[in-house]
């Protein structure tokens, strides 16, 4: 039997922020035809065609679930006809051995499936494990969890979903939807007054400006060409203490590079009001999940 990708319709009450139906279903295809090639050679060699199954996705580490609609519509795009039964919610904390949802059709379609699916939840549930871990370290401080661009290629609004749904906060999706002044803008630009007040001029009504710093004199500068919006890169939690008095309240200050999860309680208590994390997506481990097939 060879097994091909089908049209299907998008998984029902799930659209990550940016994400369309039909982008959704284009990135699940293309992962499918990756893995199948021309088609599942060891299954057709070695299992009987009609064979029917039972997939079940099993957690083997306590963890974060994120992704189960997406492996529902990966076995819809495979055989419209397979039952999907989701047994637990997105952003659910579960423990090691916890089924998380369960499949039954062909057993063609989910051995094909497996690989695909597994990618996609040990993922995006390492994501949102890891996302978990680390808003936890924030309780009863005012700063905010985010993510940042570092994501895989193709993958960025699914992995900003699941930090969503460990709790973190999105920052930029794209360069089109936030103004950040960077180092190298500032030095094509011939500096910071020079960077805020262009884009402070021709910026999209309502749209706020942020700069990149990496002294407290640059967030003097920051906030005298009128920012609304300050990163401080790179500074230690001494540092970051000194320019939140220094700001005192006349810009949001939000803290990245080095932090990491023994120090970004420390990192929170300066006062600062954003964390952002590259490492949420682009070092988040995946989580240990397997996929139990059974005939029925």
């Amino acid at each position: 039997m060879v097994i091909s990708v089908i049209q299907s319709a998008a998984p029902a009450s799930f659209l990550p922020l940016g994400l369309s139906p039909d982008d959704l279903r284009v990135l699940i295809r293309r992962a499918l035809e990756e893995d199948l090639g021309a088609g599942d050679l060891t299954t057709r060699l070695t299992v009987p065609e009609g064979t029917r199954a039972r997939g079940e996705l099993v957690a083997k580490q306590d963890l974060v679930v994120a992704g189960l609609p997406v492996a529902a519509e990966v076995f819809r795009l495979l055989d419209p006809s397979t039952r999907w039964e989701t047994l637990t919610e997105e952003g659910a904390e579960v423990r090691a051995g916890a089924r998380l949802a369960r499949v039954t059709g062909s057993a063609a379609a989910l051995l094909a499936g497996e690989r695909v699916t597994l990618n996609f939840v040990q993922h995006l549930s390492g994501i949102a494990t890891q996302t978990r871990r680390l808003t936890a370290k924030l309780t009863g401080l005012k700063a905010q969890l985010l993510d940042t661009r570092k994501t895989i290629p193709g993958l960025r609004m699914l992995e900003k979903y699941a930090v969503r749904v460990g709790g973190g906060v999105n920052h930029r999706l794209r360069l089109d939807d936030g103004i950040l002044i960077k180092n190298n803008h500032l030095r094509l630009a011939g500096g910071i007054p020079q960077a805020v007040e262009s884009a402070r001029k021709n910026r999209p009504q309502g749209m706020e400006v942020e700069v990149e710093v990496t002294s407290s004199t640059q967030l003097d500068e920051a906030i005298t060409a009128g920012a609304e919006r300050v990163l401080l890169d790179n500074m230690t939690p001494a540092e970051v203490r000194e320019c939140v008095a220094r700001a005192s309240g006349r810009v949001r200050l939000e803290v990245s590079g080095g932090v990491n999860a023994a120090n970004i309680r420390q990192y929170a208590e300066t006062g600062v009001d954003y964390i952002s994390v590259g490492a949420l997506t682009h070092s988040a481990p995946a989580a240990d999940i397997h996929f139990l097939i059974e005939p029925i």
